[in-house]
């Protein structure tokens, strides 16, 4: 069964963005209100997320309940719910849908080439295949790369600064979704050594029993699977003195040393933008697909300490955020 969360439960989550909603909003039209479909992982993850899509669609006089409905689908670290998930929002014939992540956005477009897909965070969309070209994507999906793949290769990079013996440690991938297209992480790879590849929670101990004595540091790919078990990844990793490097915040707010990446509430809010055009009557084939204009470096002092680690001032500097 598809998973999915009550409109008036969700809203809950979302913090203080109703009370920032402005009264303004343009008059409800009569029969059905323009509808969203909302394809992401979790809503534990995602709530600052999509409280930042929300509050952009009420700055574009879009209000969730007034002149708007929005139909959140989630997968709860499962991705095989993907695919059921976008096939219930075609059923429900909504008007758009909106993806967080590369496998909702593979599903939305198996499940629909007729209804506008705007997917906030996707990795490399044309190698993918989700669309034909950055600048013209054809089709009916357009949205905001996140550069994972590239920021990945900068992540490794961030960790020689604070450890100049980083360059020489041996760094284990952990993933969920092999992401072929990211050069820098395979085995043969200039830096990774060797890979873990979990296809359920189950995996997630055999995983680490299987790198003792072979790694030195731990890059964990992002992944709706990962995502959902973040907080004992890291535990393991912390147990076993690994740092661990990641391309989401989220993950070193649950105990990971760093992370280097898009600012996603930033990419939601453009998302945003996207769905306004799509509903005033653009089509999602002539709107480029854009990139992230904003990253954060986070460093989580808690962890370094944990660690026995000591950041550098120079690099604290450079974070954007640090944890302690």
């Amino acid at each position: 069964m598809a998973s999915h969360i009550g409109r008036r439960k969700f809203l809950a989550t979302l913090g203080g963005a109703a009370a920032a909603w402005p009264l303004a909003a343009r008059a409800q039209q009569p029969g059905k209100l323009p509808t969203i479909g909302f394809l992401a992982a979790n809503p534990s993850i995602e709530s600052q997320r999509v409280a930042a899509f929300v509050q952009r669609l009420c700055e574009l006089s879009w209000i969730d309940g007034r002149n708007l409905a929005i139909e959140y689908r989630w997968a709860e670290g499962r991705n095989e719910r993907y695919a059921e998930n976008a096939a219930e929002l075609v059923r429900l014939k909504v008007d758009v849908i909106v993806t967080v992540g590369t496998p909702p956005t593979l599903a939305a477009k198996q499940a629909t080439a007729d209804i506008p897909i705007v997917f906030a965070a996707a990795s490399d969309p044309v190698g993918t295949g989700l669309v034909a070209s950055l600048a013209r994507p054809r089709g009916n999906v357009t949205g905001l790369s996140n550069q994972i793949s590239d920021t990945g290769g900068r992540n490794s990079r961030c960790c020689a600064k604070p450890y100049p013996i980083f360059v020489a440690w041996r760094l284990w991938l952990m993933w969920a979704t092999p992401p072929p297209y990211w050069t820098w992480a395979r085995p043969d790879g200039p830096r990774a050594r060797s890979t873990s590849e979990i296809r359920r929670a189950e995996d997630i101990s055999p995983a680490f029993d299987a790198l003792k004595g072979h790694a030195d540091a731990l890059y964990v790919c992002v992944d709706p699977l990962v995502n959902t078990h973040r907080i004992r990844i890291n535990t393991l990793a912390l147990a076993a003195r690994l740092p661990t490097m990641h391309g989401l915040r989220e993950y070193v707010e649950a105990g990971g040393l760093m992370s280097y990446g898009p600012n996603l509430p930033d990419l939601l809010r453009r998302a945003a933008d996207y769905v306004d055009k799509i509903l005033r009557g653009a089509k999602p084939g002539d709107i480029p697909v854009e990139q992230p204009t904003r990253f954060d470096l986070i460093i989580n002092l808690t962890t370094a300490k944990a660690l026995g680690l000591a950041i550098p001032p120079k690099l604290l500097t450079l974070a954007d955020e640090v944890i302690e």
